[in-house]
């Protein structure tokens, strides 16, 4: 073995700088370093404890007064509905008419998570609007590299958030119209994180303002700054009843395991819904409330507040690192201490190392196969989606034929109705979910409708 794969502070930690360096604990001391994680742990222990955090929307609304900034408000238009955070703060979630913010690895990656999102609306009947002219955050880069900085990321949140502010106006529909709803789990964090530190820093607000300003991103040359910053999954939990009421597959049956995303529930963590009706408020409620609504058996687990092992630097620098935390931290547990049929997510990091991981421990005889998938996968299924054309579960590496059997799902019929499909497609008969054109607003490509568009 040569020294760079040697633990000796120089190989394996080289992408991590020089002061990563291994510990060389003794098995207590290690028992010891993460006992507490095994020990009962819920949100009053690890954050109503502590300092209470400050309502940045109070520093927000004094700011419009102020007139240096506006706000793009949650409308009635936009149906929301109240959810309590932390602290028992009021976040108003919108429901319909929504701009979706979607996710760079979760359509590289995952796709069947977006079109279940798309899916489950279409079901319901909501307005949307998933249009092209949106960027990444960038945030990966931010965390995975150190290469990014605050001022990038705070030009690209705005200028997102902007876009979707002023979409509408392709359909002839005021401005504000669409609310934007964001897909991943980082960019909700980085988006939370960034938005504070605008709010905070007067210098950071006015060089983003001349960034924007050269774009012509600026409401009557003033920042536009969103009321609330909502993530996809706590959309889900707002509408999990009228989910259910849709549902079509029982799966009471269904020992299901949660994996809470890092980036949704522990950065800006004053901002994140719990409910006393999941989990007695003492965790986050999103997935677990969706779940629990569906009739699913939801299992605790002792390392439930685990990252997944992804953490940006470790996928990068020290891979192993994330494929062996990610097995063992996580699958393993799972599936022999929760005899669990799936584990459920909320975030495309955490969704990708968990499911696409777990192959590699076969080269270590470690073979824990656990299905891996996103809760609003998982809620489409119940709804009647079809597992390959729709949740496209065979993107996944993890094995999921045995779930959709314990499901009721005949999968074998489903993945000969796909092959179908796909022969269709070969000869260009393509399914949408939405009219294509609906996805551009403006462009060459973009053709104005006859009318208004109202629904999806």
């Amino acid at each position: 073995m040569t020294s760079g794969n040697q633990n000796d502070g120089k190989g394996a930690y080289n992408g991590f700088g020089a002061d990563w360096a291994p510990t060389s604990l003794t098995e207590n001391e290690k028992q010891r370093a993460t006992g507490w994680v095994e020990a009962k742990i819920d949100k009053r222990f690890l954050l109503t404890g502590k300092e209470r955090k400050e309502d940045v929307r109070d520093i927000m609304w004094q700011l419009e007064k102020d007139g240096e900034i506006v706000v793009h408000r949650v409308g009635e238009h936009n149906e929301p509905v109240m959810a309590k955070t932390l602290y028992g703060w009021d976040k108003k979630i919108p429901t319909t008419n929504l701009w979706h913010h979607k996710s760079c690895g979760q359509c590289g990656n995952i796709p069947g998570y977006p079109t279940s999102v798309l899916w489950i609306m279409n079901q319901l009947g909501l307005s949307y609007l998933d249009e092209t002219d949106q960027t990444s955050c960038t945030a990966w880069n931010y965390h995975g590299s150190g290469i990014g900085n605050v001022v990038s990321l705070a030009a690209v949140f705005l200028r997102n958030f902007h876009q979707a502010y002023v979409s509408a106006k392709a359909q002839g529909l005021p401005e504000g119209t669409y609310y934007p709803l964001v897909h991943c789990g980082t960019s909700f964090g980085n988006y939370k994180e960034i938005r504070t530190f605008l709010l905070h820093s007067a210098e950071l607000r006015e060089e983003v303002r001349k960034i924007l300003g050269k774009l012509g991103r600026l409401i009557d040359g003033k920042l536009l700054i969103p009321e609330e910053i909502v993530h996809y999954s706590e959309w889900l939990h707002v509408m999990r009843h009228r989910i259910a009421q849709r549902q079509e597959i029982d799966v009471s049956n269904i020992r299901a395991t949660v994996h809470p995303a890092c980036h949704v529930y522990k950065m800006v963590p004053e901002d994140v819904i719990y409910d006393d009706t999941v989990l007695d408020g003492n965790r986050v409620a999103v997935t677990t409330g969706l779940l629990q609504s569906l009739g699913t058996n939801v299992i605790d687990y002792s390392t439930w507040y685990d990252c997944c092992g992804f953490g940006f630097r470790h996928i990068i620098g020290e891979r192993e690192f994330t494929r062996s935390f990610a097995i063992d931290r996580k699958i393993k547990v799972a599936v022999e201490e929760a005899r669990a049929d799936v584990m459920i997510g909320h975030d495309t990091g955490c969704i990708t190392t968990l499911d696409k991981n777990q192959w590699i421990g076969k080269a270590v005889d470690k073979v824990y196969a656990l299905p891996v998938m996103a809760d609003c996968q998982f809620a489409a299924l119940t709804m009647g989606a079809h597992p390959y054309k729709l949740a496209q579960l065979h993107w996944h590496a993890s094995p999921f034929e045995t779930l959709l059997e314990k499901m009721g799902i005949d999968w074998e019929k489903a993945k000969a109705e796909f092959e179908s499909y796909l022969e269709e497609v070969k000869q260009g008969r393509v399914e949408t979910l939405y009219d294509p054109k609906r996805a551009i607003t403006s462009g060459p490509g973009y053709v104005k409708p006859a009318k208004a568009l109202t629904g999806a």
